[in-house]
Order: C-alpha cells, then structure tokens, then sequence
C-alpha cells in the first residue's frame, strides 16, 4: 500500500463516518454493482472459475441486505471497503473485486441504482397527486370560486378550474422527471478509472445485467459528472415548489377571515395551549420541504463547482439526493391525502365569487361591445364607478345602473344608459364562468376537455413506469440468476486415501444446506 499510517480519528470521525452515514441507502445498489462486476470478470475469463465462483457465492450471502455479523466501522473506510473487508472473512477471492474499476465506480452504480427506483416513486406520487387534484375539479367543475391575484378579488372562477392550475406543472415535472431517469439510468459500469481498463470488460453486457438502458459513451464523464445531481434537485425544487404554491393557497382560504376551504382533521393538528385551534399542520410541512430543497438545489450546485476529476459532489450527492427524493415523495403524496380529504365552503366560495367586484372586466367588455367605446375607457368608466361606490361606503359596496352613468358623465361628457338587467347579467358569476369556453377557460365544456388531456397524459406516464420497473426487476432477478449459476462453494481438499478423521462442528455444519438455498436465493450447486 501506498499509506503506511491509518486514517486519522478526526478523519474517521467526520468525512468516513459521513460517507458510512449512507451505507443504507446505496448497499443493495452495491451489491448488485459487485455481483454485475464479478459476473463480467467472469464470463470474460478474467477471473478463474474457482475464485469468481466462489466469490459471486460470498456476494449472494450477503445480498440484499447486510448479515447480522456485517458491523460497518468508519475506520475502515466507506461502504465499498466494509464490504470488501467482510468478504474478506468468507472468502480469500475478495480482492477481485477491484480489478479493472475504481470504488467509485461501484458507489456510482450504487447511487444511480438507488435514484432510479426512487425517481419511479416520485413519478407514482405525483400522479396520484395530480390524480386526486383531478377528481375534485371534476366534483367542483360548477362550484363558484373567486380567483385572487395578489390576494385580490380579480375574477369568478369554479374551484374545478382553479385545481387545474396545479395540474399542469406535475404533468410537466412528470415529463421532467422521465428525461432524467434517462440521464440517470445509464451506467458508468466497466469505466475502469478514468481512462478505461485494459481488462476485456464488456460494458454493454455489464448494464444489461444492471438494469441500465444504455452506457455512458466517455469513460472520465461516467465517473465525474456534476451535472446529474444538479439535474435532480431542479427537478425536486420545481415539483415542491408547485406544490408549495397550492399549499401556500390552501392555508390562506383555509382561514377563518376566508373561509373558503377546510382540511380534514386527520391532516391537521391541534394547537398544545389554544383549544379551538385546528392548524392545517400538512400544509406547513408541504412549504418547509419546498424551502429545503431549494437548500438541496445550491447545495449541490455549490459541492460541483470544482476543478473536475473532484470528488466533493459525489460524497454529498450519494445520500443528500435520495433522501431529498423520499422526502419529495412523502410530499407529493401527503398533499394527494389533503386534496382527497379537502372540503370547500360552497356558499361562501359562491358568495365570494361575486364580491369585490369580481365582475367588473366584464362590465367592462359588455360596455364595450354595447355602446361602441373603445375598451380602454370602457375601463376608465368602470373604474371610477367602483371608487365612487367604495366611496359612498354602501354595504355591500356595488355597481349600479345609475352610478356608471354619473362615472361616464364625468369621464367622457355624457352618459352611458345600461339597464340593471343588462348589468346584473354582466357581473353575475355563474353567466361569467359559463362564459369562459375557449380552451383552457373555466366553462364545463372547456374544464371537461382539460380533464380528458390530462388523464391521457396520465396513463401516458403511468404505462411508462409500468414498463421502467418491470424491466429493472425482471434485470435484477436475471443478474441473481447469472450469479447463482456461476456460484461455487469453497472447496476443501479430501484426506489421503484410507486416513479418516473424527468429523469437527464445523464439519458437521458444513453438510447442512444453506438457507439461502432454501428460500429461492440460489440454487444447490
């Protein structure tokens, strides 16, 4: 070895023990990257029968999770070499495993393997969220809804075609999502270090048996890149973020000064010391995790901005992005749960629909189209004919026939006659939305249409990651298979001829069949 003193304790006790600190997340992607990369070595005729047979038999019996007897201990360094260290225990072939790819090819793998069933995860999570969003637009298609901009009463909307706003965001996270479990789900396997291996390795054969859909062409790229994590926390911060806007939402018109929408106990909390408190507690943890994954975003653009060939992003990247990916999905799925349980105020969202003078672009086109002014002081008219009635402080302040002739008189010179009935027709919510049939707008016709576009975009996405975990799975249960079919038992050299011996305990356990053997892990040799 190069090193002749061991590693610091102040180096143990903080960058190894952070590194150890992820060993749950990327173990079982390890191993498979140690069985794919004995079982290359081995069909390559690298390794000798024996050794990579008894070998890939050791890496079974610790896969996919770790033995009882497996202690991970800083002092030996990062997972890779805890694993190499036991496997040193069960079988003198262990130093195999290093032939013709570096450690980090192998926590590479390990991480990609664990980002990828996650990113199907994430993808499952938002389609139930948009899923859930879509069955209460279409229980609310008709429910009257006042829109806000700036917290303002801007226009009368449904509650139907409110919900929509946030639906379209997950379809494009989805279509986000997808390009980067291509991005992610190509394999770094047979890289050698940085310039490739003079060993035959196959690379393609190593990302079948991996799962992987296609290989990383450049050798010093598949081992370095900074990109990928950045990929992945832009993508997490878009997604929470658009939930965080619905939740931000929710929380302001779950109020009591609007009273517009409740959430259901069991995603509330109560308060410790004020009894008629009920805290939509769900929608605070929606806009923390938004915030920390912004946190996620610059942190793993700061740890890649590094002279290449660094391995900072990796370190922090390994497990900072997959429990960023587990707390997304605890997100996108905690808010499916809030939209499934969320009731709305149907009268008081009716009654707010039409207040504030939700109506008055409205009255403003119907003026327009009516007396032949142009719409700018169409507008100009309205306007003032809101301030005077805010001015005369009627409760409720409104709009009527006679005060938007006296705003045009004094704006353009004359008056402009428009019957109560004409008016009432403008302003009124239900004509207003009803109104609304373009694409994209907030009438029956056009939410329906909407509907139907989003839940083909839906199945689209859910076909895909049907297809995605069956192919993993079925790869997965094809590297074991390869594996157990190559796995050989130690060997132990018989006794000379006509010499016996009094059989040891561990001879005697020797001769019992692994139970491994019995539960399907691999077959009798």
């Amino acid at each position: 070895m190069r090193l002749t003193d061991p590693p610091a304790p102040e180096l143990i006790h903080s960058a190894y023990a952070r590194e150890l600190a992820d060993a749950t997340i990327l173990y079982e992607g390890m191993s498979l990257a140690d069985l794919a990369h004995v079982v290359g070595l081995a069909e390559t005729g690298v390794v000798p029968p024996e050794a990579s047979g008894q070998l890939l038999r050791a890496l079974l019996s610790i896969h996919p999770r770790p033995p009882l007897d497996f202690a991970l201990d800083p002092a030996t360094g990062d997972l890779y070499s805890n694993r190499q260290a036991h496997l040193s225990l069960l079988t003198p072939h262990a130093a195999y495993l290093g032939a013709g790819r570096a450690r980090r090819e192998a926590a590479t793998i390990a991480y990609r393997i664990a980002v990828r069933s996650r990113l199907l995860s994430l993808a499952a999570a938002l389609m139930d969220c948009a899923g859930a969003a879509c069955e209460q637009a279409e229980a609310h298609f008709a429910t009257l809804f006042p829109d806000y901009t700036y917290l303002q009463p801007a226009q009368p909307t449904s509650f139907g075609h409110y919900l929509l706003t946030f639906v379209y965001p997950i379809l494009r996270d989805l279509d986000r999502l997808r390009t980067a479990f291509v991005r992610t789900n190509a394999s770094p396997a047979g890289s050698g270090s940085v310039n490739g291996t003079r060993l035959p390795l196959d690379r393609l054969r190593l990302a079948e048996l991996l799962g992987f859909d296609t290989v990383i062409p450049h050798t010093r790229d598949a081992m370095w890149q900074a990109d990928g994590p950045i990929e992945l926390a832009a993508l997490l911060a878009a997604a929470l973020v658009n939930l965080d806007r619905l939740g931000e939402d929710l929380q302001v018109f779950a109020t009591h000064e609007f009273g517009l929408v409740e959430l259901a106990d069991r995603h509330s909390r109560p308060s410790v010391i004020m009894p008629q408190k009920k805290n939509p507690y769900s929608l605070a943890y929606v806009r923390g995790a938004a915030g920390e994954a912004l946190g996620t975003l610059a942190a793993m653009a700061a740890v890649g901005k590094t002279p290449s060939g660094q391995p900072d992003n990796r370190i922090f990247a390994y497990g900072v992005l997959p429990r960023a990916l587990d707390q997304s999905i605890g997100v996108a799925r905690l808010m499916a749960g809030v939209l499934g349980g969320l009731m709305v105020n149907v009268e008081r969202a009716a009654e707010r629909a039409g207040a504030g003078f939700a109506g008055a672009t409205d009255l403003a086109e119907a003026l327009m189209l009516e007396t032949g002014l142009d719409y700018g002081t169409a507008h100009n008219v309205v306007g003032r004919a809101v301030r005077n009635a805010l001015d005369a402080r009627e409760v409720p302040p409104s709009i009527t026939s006679e005060g938007l002739a006296s705003a045009a008189q004094a704006l353009i010179g004359r008056r402009l006659e428009l019957s109560s009935t004409s008016l009432a027709s403008a302003v009124d919510p239900a004509a207003i939305v009803a109104s609304r049939t373009g694409p994209g707008g907030a009438a029956r016709s056009s939410i329906a249409a909407m509907l139907a576009e989003i839940r083909l975009a839906l199945d689209d996405h859910r076909q895909w990651r049907q297809a995605c975990e069956l192919r993993l799975d079925q790869a997965v249960t094809g590297l074991l298979v390869r594996a157990a079919s190559l796995a050989r038992p130690p060997t132990t050299p018989a006794p000379p001829e006509g010499e016996e011996h009094e059989k040891t305990m561990g001879d005697l356990l020797s001769e019992l069949p692994d139970p491994r053997i019995l539960r399907g892990r691999f077959p009798t040799d």
